[in-house]
């Protein structure tokens, strides 16, 4: 036998603030946290999960402020290498390995198109915004 029952009213979709969508999508970008278990936690479908961080991407996610934009980012480790070189203050020394100096806080960044943007962490914030303004044709 089945049971069949007739709910009363109009069911309602859940609306999420512009806050709690923030909040979701950044949990959804953490080290570690599939896409799937943040919307399993807060109660939410994949896809709509996947909806609101494309949007985050394109700076559409809505409210009254300015949505924060998301970015995908991939750090990976620079290999370390050793180069041989005289030391100038020990004549004995000639060509022994010396660790070279590495770069460190390197950012990529993938402009689309096969295009890439290498800058180091010395970099001047006004003059890379500039740098990606013109190149984004603003």
């Amino acid at each position: 036998m089945m049971r069949v029952e007739v709910l009363e009213g109009i069911a309602r979709r859940r609306r999420w603030s512009f806050e709690d969508r923030v909040r979701i999508v950044e949990a959804s970008y953490e080290a570690g946290v599939s896409v799937c278990s943040v919307a399993r936690r807060n109660g939410i479908a994949q896809g709509l999960l996947f909806t609101w961080r494309r949007q985050a991407r394109q700076g559409r996610l809505g409210g009254d402020e300015q949505a924060p934009v998301f970015v995908p980012v991939v750090i990976t480790p620079e290999p370390s290498s050793a180069v041989l070189s005289p030391r100038l203050d020990d004549p004995g020394a000639a060509a022994q390995p010396r660790r070279a100096r590495r770069k460190s806080g390197v950012i990529e960044i993938d402009l689309g198109g096969g295009r890439r943007l290498k800058v180091d962490r010395d970099v001047d914030a006004a003059a890379l915004r500039r740098v990606l303004d013109a190149l984004e044709g603003r």
